[in-house]
């Protein structure tokens, strides 16, 4: 697979690495085989997928310890990147709080190495910036964690160009990881994805299926578990979703056209936006994890370019 750096000096990670937030939160959890998403994260390594990315919150916490199992004997084959700075209230309704405090981020990395099983984390990331908390106070602890070893790299994750700018003042900033699919342009339309590019910042896209509703395989809430956590969110509202099928079928023409997936084309437009972007899709399939996988060799011209630029925006917010 096809590979680039996360910042000007980080590590080299395949395009397409894999969310793992899904094994174990948000989603399906009622269907949580955790031997199976073991065999997963082995066989995206496999595959190229490098980057292996996970949050304390996860579970929470229970997606940190099932990527440490399965990382068992092969730490060294990968580019392991978690996060720290978002605090789950209750896990029922995904409530949750920011705390971009020094004492908590040191404290959280810890605890998050240790439910890791390892010495070190390669990407450790400010899941979202506390807006009670300079950001320079939190990324100067974060900064102090790779200065002590414990962190290769640092990294935001929804953050404004400010955000950025700031932060980059007081140590270089690794990758900026946000929500980008055909159906979330914001990275873009903030100018943040831009202004990545221009400081040679790696930028993560996560959901870059848009939760799954870009593979093709959603079209009405009846095809979400019962327990599913997207039934709360606006766009997979019956109305919203109905509407939001007008993008879905743009993407299969162009999918038929060049004899991919709608999974597929959908990841390698967001991939087309630079070199510096990095897709984690989220699976705990096999088969989807190959399906993902193979995006990275997808080529998109410039008749599939332009029909992409032109689907119809999504109805609903993301949250």
């Amino acid at each position: 697979m096809r590979g680039t750096t996360l910042g000007a000096s980080g590590p080299e990670v395949g395009v397409v690495g894999l969310g793992c937030m899904g094994m174990s939160w948000a989603y399906d959890e009622l269907g949580r085989d955790d031997t199976v998403s073991v065999e997963v994260i082995h066989r995206a390594v496999e595959l190229g997928c490098t980057l292996i990315d996970t949050a304390d919150m996860y579970g929470p916490f229970t997606n940190e310890e099932l990527v440490g199992r399965a990382l068992r004997g092969r730490r060294d084959e990968v580019v392991l990147a978690t996060k720290g700075g978002l605090v789950v209230d209750d896990p029922k309704t995904y409530a949750s709080h920011r705390d971009g405090r020094p004492e908590h981020l040191r404290g959280a990395c810890e605890a998050s190495l240790r439910r890791l099983g390892v010495d070190h984390v390669d990407l450790y990331q400010l899941h979202r910036v506390d807006p009670d908390v300079p950001v320079e106070e939190s990324w100067g602890t974060m900064a102090e964690l790779v200065w002590e070893g414990k962190v290769r790299a640092i990294g935001l994750s929804e953050a404004s160009v400010e955000d950025i700018r700031r932060a980059q003042a007081v140590h270089p900033v690794a990758s900026v990881q946000s929500e980008l699919s055909l159906w979330s342009r914001d990275a873009i339309e903030s100018g943040v994805l831009e202004f990545c590019r221009e400081q040679g910042i790696a930028f993560i896209a996560f959901s870059p299926l848009g939760r799954g509703f870009l593979s093709g395989r959603i079209s009405s809430a009846d095809d979400l578990p019962e327990a599913d956590g997207r039934h709360r969110l606006p766009r997979f509202q019956s109305e919203a979703l109905a509407a939001n099928l007008g993008i879905l079928g743009e993407l299969r023409k162009v999918a038929d056209r060049l004899q991919a997936t709608p999974a597929q084309v959908a990841l390698a437009w967001v991939l087309a936006q630079g070199k510096n972007v990095v897709v984690i899709p989220g699976t705990k399939n096999m088969g989807y994890l190959e399906e993902n996988a193979g995006a990275a060799g997808v080529e998109l011209d410039d008749a599939a370019l332009a029909a992409l630029e032109d689907v119809p925006a999504a109805v609903g917010t993301r949250y």
